[in-house]
């Protein structure tokens, strides 16, 4: 009888979230490229394609940690509402449209969020350096709203230490010369847009709104700016085949941002995918399209610097984060690579508490808005909480 070798999956028998981290380690040891790379394969079976952006990823993370200090946190600022819910989604996350009525509780709430724990950072001494307003969509909020949140934050917290300052601006649809000239007045210099592809069907059958043009507008109109550009696209969506995959990222690069992120479909409980049994590409057609995408990255000077994986992803893949030199983005190393504090406010924001002996405890916001404007009692717990992992430092 003949006895097959075992089958493994890209990451082998790594099944965690962040396989960086294990990199990270065996480098920090003081253990040579080459070794971990041939640990990677030897002993977590993992395919030498996926050990090389490992250890590629962990040097990143490596050289962003050497930047920060003791008492240097991020901030997350979460904005729970969107124009529709995408087929791929089980993000929690309100229609603009039918929650109308609860954007302004909502945002009284978040600005007394943002008082209080910006009180907090500044009797604590925490520096923040970097800033990331995500969601949900931020750009769905009517203008007045989101001026009014970032003028809050612009005057509660102390910003001199601030390195980075992103909005998450999402959908291509919900950004105007306005709004761009609030996000950007107010202090924001890294603008991300998320066509998640390019392809008509694609964006008809995954419940996106928007077109082709919407992206090509969106983009032209954060380029007259000082912000750089961050892209997201997705591989695997339904109705998505590698021919059209390859004219997405070709147009995503013709667009020349400074950060591209690569996404891999996570088939998600409660998504529209996943209810209605929707056909997707198989694993190993996203495999092609995640070849694809490094070989045309690396030749357009882009490098891998984050990685992350989620249940249930596609073919066993990842999801990287690539980025011109001098570009990578701060808050996705320090939130994905666990290299500092990470204060959340807003509907579904997690702060997460780094200390210095490597303990990482959580706090979660409440996740829906109603739930989140009636949270008095989590604030108070929350801010317990920064206060003890201050002290600890």
């Amino acid at each position: 009888m003949t006895i097959k070798a075992a089958r493994y999956p890209p990451w082998g028998t790594l099944t965690g979230i962040r396989p960086a981290k294990v990199a990270e380690k065996l480098l920090v040891k003081g253990n040579s490229e080459q070794t971990v790379i041939e640990t990677l394969i030897k002993k977590y079976h993992v395919t030498s394609d996926r050990a090389a952006l490992c250890v590629e990823t962990a040097q990143a993370a490596i050289r962003c940690r050497s930047t920060l200090a003791p008492k240097d946190v991020a901030l997350y600022v979460g904005i729970p509402f969107c124009p529709t819910r995408c087929a791929y989604c089980s993000f929690v996350s309100n229609s603009v449209e039918r929650s109308n009525n609860l954007i302004e509780p909502f945002v009284e709430t978040l600005l007394q969020e943002i008082k209080s724990i910006a009180q907090q950072t500044k009797e604590l001494g925490l520096r923040i350096i970097s800033v990331y307003i995500g969601g949900g969509t931020p750009t769905s909020l009517p203008e007045e709203a989101l001026e009014l949140i970032m003028s809050a934050l612009l005057q509660e917290f102390d910003f001199s230490g601030l390195r980075e300052y992103t909005v998450e601006a999402g959908r291509p649809d919900t950004i105007t010369a306005k709004n761009l000239e609030i996000m950007t007045r107010l202090g924001a210099k890294r603008i991300c847009i998320n066509p998640q592809s390019m392809s008509p069907e694609v964006l008809t059958a995954i419940g996106r709104k928007h077109s082709s043009e919407d992206v090509f507008k969106a983009a032209r109109l954060v380029r007259r700016t000082d912000a750089s550009l961050n892209m997201d696209i997705i591989a695997g969506l339904p109705c998505d085949t590698l021919d059209g995959f390859k004219k997405t990222l070709d147009s995503v690069i013709e667009f020349s941002p400074e950060n591209i992120t690569v996404h891999t479909l996570s088939l998600k409980k409660g998504s529209r995918i996943m209810l209605e049994n929707t056909i997707i590409p198989s694993g190993a057609n996203v495999g092609e399209m995640l070849g694809y995408a490094s070989h045309q990255l690396r030749e357009s000077k882009y490098a891998p610097y984050y990685i992350y994986r989620q249940k249930y992803i596609s073919g066993g893949f990842e999801n990287t984060g690539w980025s011109k030199p001098g570009y990578e983005g701060i808050y996705n190393s320090c939130m994905m690579d666990e290299l500092c504090t990470v204060l959340a406010v807003g509907g579904g924001g997690v702060t997460k508490l780094v200390t210095s002996d490597g303990r990482i405890e959580r706090v979660f916001n409440a996740k829906y808005p109603l739930e989140y404007i009636n949270m008095t009692e989590k604030m108070k717990e929350k801010t317990g909480r920064v206060r003890e992992y201050a002290i600890s430092i």
